[in-house]
């Protein structure tokens, strides 16, 4: 397995900082691993996690709160089961980031 890259790096980190029963964006992350436009790549870069116990992909949503389908862990259905148990309320397929968005960071 190869490392990963020093960006890549700084979206785990950034994901990792996200508390339980709570939720950021692909947008979010991408700002605080420094490249504001690259909320694509950090999908891609969560989807590809080498570190799937360690790395809380779960937690991360899409900028209107919608769940995704992909990750090491399962597809939708799992995602959705992982936030509930962090007793995060899925509406649907999506969350709502008025009240579990991590303003934190």
């Amino acid at each position: 397995m190869s490392q990963p890259s020093t960006f890549s790096q700084r979206v785990y980190e950034a994901v990792k900082r996200i508390p339980k029963g709570s939720v950021s964006t692909y947008k979010r992350i991408a700002i605080l691993a420094g490249s504001p436009n690259a909320s694509r790549a950090v999908g891609n870069i969560l989807h590809q996690n080498p570190f799937p116990g360690e790395i809380p992909c779960h937690r991360v949503v899409s900028s209107s709160g919608r769940l995704t389908a992909a990750f090491a862990f399962g597809g939708l259905d799992a995602h959705k089961e992982m936030l509930l148990r962090e007793n995060i309320e899925v509406y649907g397929n999506k969350v709502n980031l008025n009240k579990y968005l991590y303003r934190g960071e």
